[in-house]
């Protein structure tokens, strides 16, 4: 008998052995299972009752962390200072990150596009002979022909989306 509290054998050595284990994981609970479910919720303040038991709870409503109105038309003050401080984008024109592609960035780019055309993704110039994948993607990357987007976070959690053909590569 093993102590994992599942009665069955630990594997093929001397207990239960692998026949009589059938313990098949953690069941699927569709009852327990909420799709409005938001994780990066954060917690209401004291005091404050939405009314609706769900959202009371941690729950988000059926927009999930789009919505932003409350029955009465005015935005919640949980979602109006989460928005502010956690996933805010910068606008095009007010970006403060350096227009330079970094070597970490390269890296990331070069090695995701060169995966992505290793699975069979189009490629998108013409090629010469290569058949090597990071090959091409260099090449798309001189051509500034990546059609990926890069997102820089800054201290205060909010964003900046680049995307690579922007971006100077030297």
């Amino acid at each position: 008998m093993s102590d994992d509290g599942y009665g069955g054998g630990g594997g093929g050595g001397g207990g239960g052995g692998g026949d009589d284990y059938d313990y098949e994981g953690p069941g699927f609970n569709e009852d327990a299972f909420d799709e409005n479910y938001d994780l990066l919720a954060t917690e209401l303040p004291d005091g404050e009752n939405t009314g609706e038991g769900d959202q009371a709870n941690g729950y988000a409503g059926a927009n999930g962390a789009d919505s932003q109105e409350q029955s009465n038309g005015e935005q919640a003050p949980a979602e109006a200072s989460r928005s502010a401080t956690q996933g805010e984008r910068q606008p095009n024109k007010v970006r403060v990150t350096t227009p330079y592609l970094t070597k970490y960035e390269r890296a990331r780019v070069l090695g995701t596009r060169a995966l992505q055309i290793s699975m069979n993704a189009p490629v998108l110039v013409p090629l010469d002979g290569e058949t090597d994948a990071l090959q091409i993607a260099i090449k798309e990357l001189s051509q500034r022909k990546i059609p990926l987007i890069i997102r820089r976070y800054l201290p205060d959690g909010s964003f900046e989306d680049w995307s690579v053909s922007e971006l100077i590569t030297d």
